[in-house]
This record gives C-alpha cells, sequence and structure tokens, in this order.
C-alpha cells in the first residue's frame, strides 16, 4: 500500500484507488508560528489531532479512526480481486500540512499489519 500526502492546489495524484479531502480541519498554515513546519512536526500534529482528526468527543471515532476503519475494510477486498498495490491519497490544500499528518498517523496505526511506502508528495512545495 502506498499512501501518498497531497495539496489539491497543486493536482490530484496521477494514480491513486481511494482519494480523501482533509481540508475541512483548521488549517496549521494560518498559524504563525506552525506555518513554516510539516505534519511531521509534534506541533503540527498536536494541532490538526486536537481538532478532532483522531477523536472526537462524543461522535465515537475521529478522522483517522474511520479511515483506518475503511482500510481495515477495503484493504482485503483489494487483495481479493488481485490488486497487488493500493494507493491511498490524502489531499488538504497545500500539502505540508493536514494530510502529512493524518498519513504519518495512518502510517503508525497499519505499518504492523501491511507493507506500506509513504510518500509526501508536496511537503517540500514553498508556495
Amino acid at each position: 500500500m502506498t499512501i501518498v500526502s497531497f495539496g489539491f492546489k497543486h493536482g490530484l495524484p496521477l494514480e491513486f484507488n481511494l482519494v480523501f479531502d482533509v481540508r475541512f480541519l483548521p488549517n496549521p498554515y494560518f498559524e504563525p508560528t506552525l506555518t513554516h513546519m510539516d505534519g511531521r512536526d509534534p506541533e503540527v500534529a498536536r494541532y490538526v489531532f486536537g481538532t478532532g482528526a483522531l477523536e472526537a468527543p462524543g461522535a465515537g471515532l475521529g478522522l483517522v479512526g474511520k479511515l483506518e476503519d475503511l482500510l481495515r475494510f477495503t484493504l482485503p477486498q483489494f487483495q481479493k480481486e488481485g490488486k497487488l498495490y493500493v494507493t491511498i491519497c490524502i489531499g488538504c490544500t497545500g500539502g505540508r500540512h493536514r494530510s502529512v499528518a493524518i498519513v504519518e498517523e495512518l502510517r503508525r496505526r497499519l505499518g504492523g499489519e501491511w507493507d506500506i511506502l509513504v510518500r509526501h508528495r508536496d511537503v517540500e512545495r514553498g508556495d
């Protein structure tokens, strides 16, 4: 499985099986202390996950838990259909903060069960 973070403003990745849009989460880009960091930085991850991306009070699982459940369900289905490779794309506006943090958390949660390649397509873009 490949999990790709990307920025919608730079276009969709060319290959994907599933795409998720996380632009509804508050954007760390607009926080002066976070704007020049990316989603691999603990401060950015805390900001993203403090918004209900991990757990939503009173709503059961948060976003990452729901994505994890969906992937745990769909990946075996892809295997049954003979798919050797699956690409999951997570997008935010610029591809530096929210999508990167979500991808890293999914890698942490699923990495022991699946072979995962992570690619942060737009994390180094300065625009």
